[in-house]
């Protein structure tokens, strides 16, 4: 059973990051591009034109309304900008708690309080209030993009070094970390040689559970106006957007938060299989 979710998440994972990878092939193929507007398609409302957001053999997912825009591009381009800040902010998420939380665990003591004290203020701070915060004041010259992975990985932290430390309580008893105190190891080799690898697993599932959640917040922010500023294609400030036009063309929020389900169910799937690959206790652990 945890196989097949490995496969069907994979499956679904792939075909997201393949649309990112090519999107401008498949834009190509489709013979439009997410920059291009078709005012054509519009009706005197600015609604598009025809059933159905206006799908036509020209337009696979029909158009935006108001600037007619091509629904397929914008999809398949929406999708490199959630990869893009779903998984690099997880990276900084991961950078950031695997060391807080191996230094924790390990070292215990004041380094350890104080690190706990701090990783409560965190994960008790409004994440999403600041951000959106700090996307209304920050300078329009600061690439908008970097700022969001950089805060939302932050944001993120708290959680993986949680883990990371509680598996470094257990781990730093284990006899091969007493024996290599014994035999004068120092702490950056007991710690990135003999505690990091063993943690590998649980840093590798954390991240695939994590993806999805970051690219859920960078939706948020879309959806709310302060994420990837337009015309940049973004699923939540499609979805956002869409909300007005939902009467006249649902097709424009169908498409958009179809994907961001997809795309979020997927990475779930996967994170759920790997962990019971990696970890087969765990498999039968609420059964």
């Amino acid at each position: 059973m945890a196989d097949s979710s490995v496969v069907a998440g994979g499956i679904i994972i792939l075909i997201f990051v393949l649309a990112a990878i090519f999107a401008p092939l498949l834009t190509k193929l489709a013979g439009q591009d997410p920059y291009t507007y078709h005012l054509d398609q519009l009706g005197p409302d600015t609604a598009p034109k025809g059933r159905f957001g206006g799908i036509s053999a020209d337009h696979w997912f029909g158009v935006e309304p108001l600037t007619g825009r091509d629904l397929f591009s914008i999809v398949v381009y929406g999708a490199r900008t959630s990869l893009l800040v779903g998984v690099a902010a997880t990276v900084v998420s991961l950078i950031l708690g695997v060391a807080i939380g191996i230094i924790a665990g390990y070292f215990g003591g004041w380094a350890d309080r104080i690190i706990s004290r701090v990783t409560d203020v965190v994960f008790g701070f409004p994440g999403l209030i600041f951000m959106i915060t700090l996307g209304a004041v920050v300078p329009a010259s600061f690439p908008k993009s970097l700022l969001i992975i950089i805060v939302i990985g932050f944001f993120g932290w708290p959680a993986i070094a949680r883990v990371v430390r509680g598996q470094t309580l257990s781990l730093r008893e284990r006899n091969y970390v007493v024996a290599a105190q014994a035999s004068g190891a120092g702490p950056g080799h007991i710690l990135w040689v003999q505690l990091l690898p063993n943690l590998t697993a649980t840093i590798i599932v954390f991240a695939t559970i994590s993806i999805p959640g970051k690219i859920g917040t960078e939706a948020a922010l879309s959806f709310l106006g302060v994420g990837v500023p337009p015309p940049t294609p973004a699923w939540g400030r499609s979805i956002g957007e869409a909300i007005n036009w939902i009467s006249v063309d649902p097709m424009f929020l169908v498409f958009p938060g179809g994907a961001l389900f997809l795309v979020t169910l997927g990475f779930n799937i996967f994170g759920d299989g790997l962990r019971d690959v990696l970890d087969p206790r765990s498999s039968g652990a609420g059964r």
